[in-house]
């Protein structure tokens, strides 16, 4: 029998209270409609920032006027993506993705220690994340996305935002809130489908790493 491709779901349950960036809107579900109370049916009311846990950045996010969510191409969102885990990083920056083996990559994500951050549920401002001259870099190897393993790609009160609006003024679609943590490094086939908020700064996204066959 053949053995089946591993699929990976490497997105962020959604629920009140969780984890969010700070200063973003808090996540609350609520009942509107329960069985037990005697409705007809169950119906909740979801009240959630546009950049709540595993989700998609589009260029409207820093760039007033840009495409929006709603615009990103399918084909960048679903296709070969390469997973690689580092552990030890403190920060990525151009010196350690020069390092990585980057030919023929256009979808590259990144596996540090903010996974386990991520679901500690209190915000660490120590988390790993993507310096400017990195961001150029990618832009310079033409990848396409890049996704990360904590609620920000950017430098925690960098209100600059290099990182950001060199990745997203260059076209580089970014997913954020990713747990990548004890899923090995390689080659896998990424589905990332984020709501389809016409115009959308971002939106929440369920992502899914296939094994290749």
């Amino acid at each position: 029998m053949k053995t089946p491709v591993p699929v990976y779901d490497v997105s962020l349950p959604i629920y009140s209270g969780m984890l969010v960036w700070p200063g973003d809107p808090p996540v609350s579900i609520e009942a509107v409609k329960a069985a037990t109370k005697g409705d007809s049916s169950n119906v909740s009311l979801l009240h959630l920032g546009s950049h709540t846990g595993t989700h998609v950045d589009a260029p409207r996010h820093f760039i007033a006027g840009a495409p929006g969510v709603s615009s990103l191409d399918l084909n960048i969102l679903w296709g070969k993506a390469r997973l690689f885990q580092l552990p030890a990083a403190l920060r990525i920056d151009r010196s350690l993705l020069e390092r990585l083996d980057l030919d023929g990559v256009t979808r590259l994500l990144l596996g540090t220690g903010n996974s386990a951050r991520l679901c500690k549920g209190q915000f660490d401002p120590g988390y790993v994340f993507v310096t400017e001259d990195a961001a150029s870099y990618l832009v310079d190897r033409d990848i396409k996305l890049v996704g990360v393993d904590y609620l920000s790609i950017e430098a925690y009160h960098n209100e600059s935002h290099p990182t950001h609006r060199t990745l997203l003024g260059a076209g580089v679609v970014i997913i954020e809130g990713l747990v990548l943590d004890g899923i090995p490094p390689g080659d896998y086939e990424l589905i990332c489908l984020p709501l389809k908020i016409r115009d959308g700064d971002g939106a929440p996204a369920r992502v899914l790493l296939r094994g290749l066959e």
